[in-house]
Order: C-alpha cells, then sequence, then structure tokens
C-alpha cells in the first residue's frame, strides 16, 4: 500500500494529475470524425464523442477506433508514469493520481467546453494499465449482462460497481478507493442511461434508437 500521501510532493502529484488530464482530454471521436469528413460529431445522435455515438455515423470502424483510442490513452499515460518512476509505492501513487488526471481530462476535455464523454472506455484502459487481471473481470460481467438484458449501459455499470471491490481483494486498496470514486464519475455521467432503464426506454445493442 502506498505511504500516506506526503505534502513535499504535491508538486509532483499535481504535475502527474496534470500529466493525465491533457493525455486524458485528447477528443479521439471528435478527430477521427472530422479527418473522415463525417462532421462534427457533437452534431450527431447524443452529441457525445465517444464511441457509441460514433457508430451512429454509420462508421464501424470510425466507432472501434475511438473506443480504441479513449481507451489506450488512459493506458498510455499510466504507464508512462510507471516506466518513469519504477514500481515501487511512490511511482504508484503517482500512477493513480495520472489515472485520475485522465479519467477527468476524458470526462470534462478543456478544448471542448469540459463536455466530454462518459467514461467507461477510458475506465477500462486504466484498469487495464493499473490491474489488468480485473480488467477481465469487467469484460466477464460486462458480457454476461449484455447477454442476459442486450443494455450496454446497465453492463457497463454493474461491471464499474463491482470493480472496486475486486481491486480490494487482490490488495490494492489505493486502486480502490480511485476506482470508486471513478465509478461514481462513471454513473453520474449515465444519469441519463440510468433514468431510461429505470423507465424501460433505454435502447437494446442492435437497436437504432437515440441516447
Amino acid at each position: 500500500m502506498p505511504p500516506v500521501l506526503d505534502p513535499s510532493l504535491l508538486p509532483a502529484y499535481a504535475a502527474a494529475l496534470g500529466f493525465g488530464y491533457l493525455c486524458g482530454s485528447i477528443p479521439f471521436g471528435l478527430l477521427l470524425t472530422r479527418f473522415a469528413g463525417t462532421g462534427d460529431i457533437r452534431a450527431i445522435g447524443s452529441g457525445n464523442i465517444g464511441a457509441t455515438n460514433v457508430l451512429r455515423t454509420g462508421h464501424k470502424g470510425l466507432a472501434a477506433a475511438t473506443l480504441i483510442g479513449d481507451a489506450l490513452k488512459g493506458t498510455f499515460a499510466v504507464l508512462l508514469a510507471y516506466f518513469y518512476f519504477g514500481r515501487d509505492d511512490f511511482a504508484h501513487t503517482l500512477a493513480l493520481f495520472t489515472a485520475a488526471g485522465a479519467f477527468l481530462g476524458h470526462l470534462f476535455p478543456i478544448w471542448l467546453g469540459f463536455k466530454g464523454g462518459k467514461g467507461v472506455a477510458t475506465y477500462i484502459g486504466l484498469l487495464l494499465a493499473l490491474a489488468w487481471p480485473i480488467t477481465i473481470a469487467f469484460a466477464l460481467i460486462w458480457l454476461a449482462v449484455v447477454a442476459l438484458s442486450r443494455y450496454s449501459a446497465l453492463a457497463a455499470l454493474l461491471a464499474s460497481a463491482a470493480t472496486p471491490v475486486a481491486l480490494w481483494m487482490i490488495g490494492d486498496q489505493p486502486a480502490a478507493v480511485l476506482f470508486t470514486l471513478l465509478s461514481v464519475l462513471l454513473w453520474i455521467m449515465h444519469r441519463g442511461n440510468i433514468a431510461r432503464l429505470v423507465r424501460g426506454t433505454e435502447s437494446k445493442l442492435g437497436a437504432s434508437t437515440p441516447a
């Protein structure tokens, strides 16, 4: 477990948070759709810059590329922190700050007026870098819920709720605390989906309803 945060290291924590934020704020969905000539993704469907909304352009390849980009920008940021600082407790603490920054950057990118994506892909990318075995658990829960319900949002919400518990069980309490906070943010960003799930109007995988 990382030591209690040292006030004298606040500049290092702030730098890690800032670096993560810059990486996470890269709007792959917006950039890729513009390069492909499909216009501003924010004017399509839900207006979200994530892969689900990119899919509404009819370009499955662009949606897949957006999903990968949004995931790997988080993975890259965290792995770069580990690359420079090693794998000791201090490095792990910096990696967690970097992860937090990357997630916040994706949700609230300064370049887009702090209106970003909902965070699922970046959440998975961060988890991949910090505790890859738990990523497998996330995927299995997601697949099981989708198979039973066909609700992608519900699958992501339940998998994210289970993630902090799984991290705690493997002994990484600091990461469990971080992912508890990230999961809360992810649920907040999906509040519209939650409301539709409660009303029974949430779109299922394969359906062509706006979200």
